[in-house]
This record gives C-alpha cells, sequence and structure tokens, in this order.
C-alpha cells in the first residue's frame, strides 16, 4: 500500500535549460504520486516559445535526473493539455503558477466529457537570488544560471 496521496500524476512543460524551478516542480509531483507522467512540449510546438534545445535533449535532462524514480514516463506534448484530457486515470495536476490556466482548462475539457477533474497542485516559483524567479528564458538570455545565481 502506498504512502501517496495519488496514483496517477502528470506535470508537463518546456523544460528548457532544466534548472531548479523545474527540479521543485517535477520532485512535487513525485513526493505526491506513485505513477508520474512528465509531458515534455515537441519540437514543433515547443519551437513556438523560440531558441529551446531539442526535444530528445530536453526529454534526455528528465530522464537522467530521474534516473533513481522508477514508475515514471516522458512523452511529447504536441498541444497543452497531452493525455490527461483522455486518461481518466490522472487524478492531479502538478503546475506553477504560470501555467495554472491550462490546468484550470485541462479540468473544464475533462469535465464536459464526463470525466473526473484533476486536483491542481500549484508549486510556487523557486526564486534566483535577486529575487525574481528562475525562468528558462533568463538563463537563455544569460542574466542567470541555472541556480539562479547572477551572471556578471
Amino acid at each position: 500500500m502506498s504512502s501517496k496521496k495519488y496514483s496517477k500524476v502528470a506535470v508537463g512543460g518546456t523544460f528548457d535549460k532544466f534548472h531548479d524551478g523545474h527540479k521543485k516542480l517535477l520532485s512535487t509531483a513525485f513526493e505526491i504520486g506513485d505513477k508520474v507522467e512528465i509531458g515534455v512540449t515537441s519540437d514543433a510546438f515547443g519551437g513556438l516559445k523560440g531558441d529551446i534545445d531539442s526535444c530528445k535533449i530536453r526529454m534526455g535532462n528528465l530522464k537522467n535526473f530521474f534516473s533513481e524514480e522508477h514508475d515514471f514516463c516522458v512523452v511529447p506534448l504536441d498541444d497543452p493539455y497531452g493525455t490527461t484530457i483522455y486518461d481518466a486515470d490522472f487524478e492531479a495536476i502538478v503546475v506553477s503558477a504560470e501555467t495554472e490556466p491550462t490546468a484550470v482548462k485541462i479540468n473544464e475539457i475533462r469535465i464536459s466529457k464526463g470525466m473526473k477533474p484533476l486536483d491542481i497542485v500549484v508549486v510556487s516559483f523557486v526564486l534566483a537570488y535577486d529575487g525574481t524567479p528562475i525562468s528558462s528564458t533568463r538563463i537563455r538570455r544569460g542574466e542567470i544560471n541555472n541556480n539562479g545565481n547572477l551572471i556578471h
């Protein structure tokens, strides 16, 4: 018998320039779920954000980071919702404040299909040393590194 709150949890994102904010989001999913499905934006969908690493590289980073975990899978996302709008086994979704509106929309779609809505678990941002959230965009701009240290 598992002591975790949910049997199956979803989490998704671009996960470019894998950083401490991503680690917190994903660690939360593993803390609360027996099985975790990590959706990673595909090259076509994620490419809308600009110059990001390939989906293959981003998925590889996640698999390496979670090499100690057992019950998870990494899948490509071609839209904001992934399998959460088809798979009734999901019980929760872990999001940042930035992506919470997408989780609300997922629940609207699930309810319209007669599925149970997901519990939405919102994880607070990890702040860089300047007090501003760590983000892949800031890392790409050369403002901070993956741990939130300022680059001078």
